[in-house]
């Protein structure tokens, strides 16, 4: 096993923002998402949101992809609400994409305290706009300092 310490911040919102994420329902798809995220060997720092999205503070293994944790955690999590034991819903869906943040570990409890206080946040108009963006294109960061630090440096193309 290898010594790992990584954190993230996880959005995503719910099927064309449809405010699906109601008081009966949001126990039961936070219980089950912290269920499933300890299957896979993760854990969730902080879960919370609002009707229409959720924020995630997770540490993920560097086994598991971010992006297969959130695929899976998207994926069974609807099929949970649609057919499963909870059978709460038949129409429960998750949009596509998602938003991510690595975190150092100074951060964490920013990060924790951010996510567990969702209502407020957006309540008082407090949300950090990078935060709440969940695009389903990619929308990486730009190359550092237009480059310099690898000024100089002949970049060889692989061959496939």
């Amino acid at each position: 096993m290898a010594f790992w310490r990584l954190y993230y911040h996880l959005t995503w919102a719910t099927k064309e923002r449809h405010p699906l994420i109601t008081s009966d329902i949001e126990p039961v798809l936070y219980g089950y998402i912290i269920g499933k995220a300890h299957a896979l060997d993760c854990i969730i720092h902080a879960i919370g949101g609002i009707e229409d999205h959720i924020h995630l503070v997770a540490s993920i293994p560097p086994k598991l992809s971010v992006a297969d944790f959130v695929k899976g955690i998207k994926g069974s999590s609807a099929h949970y609400l649609n057919y499963g034991l909870a059978n709460l819903l038949s129409q429960f869906g998750w949009q596509r994409g998602y938003g991510v943040f690595s975190l150092g570990g100074k951060q964490l409890d920013e990060a924790v305290a951010y996510v567990r206080n969702q209502r407020i946040h957006h309540r008082q108009g407090t949300t950090i706009p990078s935060l709440e963006r969940d695009d389903h294109e990619d929308d990486g960061p730009a190359v550092w300092n237009h480059g310099e630090a690898t000024a100089g440096i002949t970049v060889i193309k692989p061959v496939d």
